[in-house]
């Protein structure tokens, strides 16, 4: 019988991806207290609302005063979640704490539900990952053997394959979204984001920003060069893989100039992940050795076994 193999997912480089979507919701819960994190919102309530599903989250399990309890308690899963240690055991309760951060927080914003909705699809991945830290190579798995272990690696490439379809269609969106208004469509939009008082640009870069944002040309290209960004990115799936390794630190340096100018820096890491995710190939190993060490290489030969991800087959 004729068979078919796709390559595992369980490797570093969805890690990788894991730990910044830990690392992002951590950040928000560890530098921000509870007064800052659930304040009353006019004409909605105060939060944690506790209504629906929402009720299910872990801020609304406590009373207020136990709040900032509640904060480090998730916190610490982060902090498990982001080493990387038991990726099968921690992949629920990371999950849980994400989905408490983005429905019980008055500020929650786009990098909160996205980190939401990926932290969720990688959970899927996770459950089905057996091996002890999630750094480890691919290609230490062994190739499953049982049906069971076989519906799991569908499981988690699928999940991937919609993570992916998730990023795509959020930068088609975004790209989208921004026609219609007259001020993306003439060129002017940066230059209103970059002087606005609450989201604009840090007093520190206003003066290299201004020199930009004044010329006509300059403040065109800041803003007709993030949508022509945008919409390669939604077409990144249709690419083949050596573009999208070219566009990955394209995305990583639009997103960390977002982060710099607008201060949304979990925002900014949340992408980075889904970038990750969207651009990266599935078992994918980044060589951390090779990255530390330049000019280091192991030899052709172990270099291509070791860059093999371990497969699975099913029947065609």
């Amino acid at each position: 019988m004729r068979q078919l193999t796709f390559p595992l997912p369980w490797a570093a480089g969805y890690g990788l991806a894991r730990t910044l979507l830990a690392l992002g919701t951590l950040g928000t819960l560890a530098f921000s207290d509870a007064a800052t994190l659930f304040r009353e919102v006019a004409t909605v309530g105060r939060y944690p609302l506790c209504q629906g599903i929402n009720a299910g989250g872990a801020f609304c399990m406590v009373s207020s005063g136990h709040y900032d309890t509640m904060r480090w308690l998730c916190c610490l899963v982060l902090v498990v979640a982001a080493s990387g240690w038991r990726p099968r055991l921690t992949a629920i309760p990371h999950a849980y704490v994400t989905f408490s951060v983005f429905t019980g927080i008055s500020i929650a914003d786009g990098g909160d539900q996205i980190t939401w909705i990926l932290t969720l699809l990688i959970a899927i991945v996770a459950i089905g990952d057996k091996r002890r830290w999630h750094w480890q190579p691919s290609h230490s798995i062994e190739e499953p053997a049982s049906r069971q272990s076989t519906v799991w690696a569908l499981l988690a490439v699928s999940a991937i394959v919609m993570a992916r379809i998730q990023m795509a269609v959020l930068y088609f969106q975004s790209c989208v979204a921004k026609l219609p208004h007259a001020e993306w469509a003439d060129g002017s939009a940066l230059y209103y984001w970059v002087n606005n008082y609450a989201f604009g640009a840090p007093y520190w870069l206003r003066p290299a920003l201004d020199v930009i944002v004044d010329n006509p040309v300059g403040v065109a290209a800041m803003t007709w060069g993030p949508l022509v960004l945008e919409i390669i990115l939604a077409a990144a799936l249709l690419m083949p893989q050596r573009v999208r390794w070219m566009l990955l630190p394209a995305g990583i340096l639009f997103h960390l100039s977002i982060a710099m100018v607008m201060g949304l820096w979990s925002f900014a890491i949340a992408m980075w992940a889904g970038l990750l995710l969207l651009l990266s190939p599935l078992g994918h190993d980044p060589d951390f050795k090779l990255l530390l060490r330049r000019g280091h290489r192991r030899p052709g030969a172990a270099q291509a076994e070791a860059d093999e991800p371990a497969r699975a087959r099913v029947p065609a």
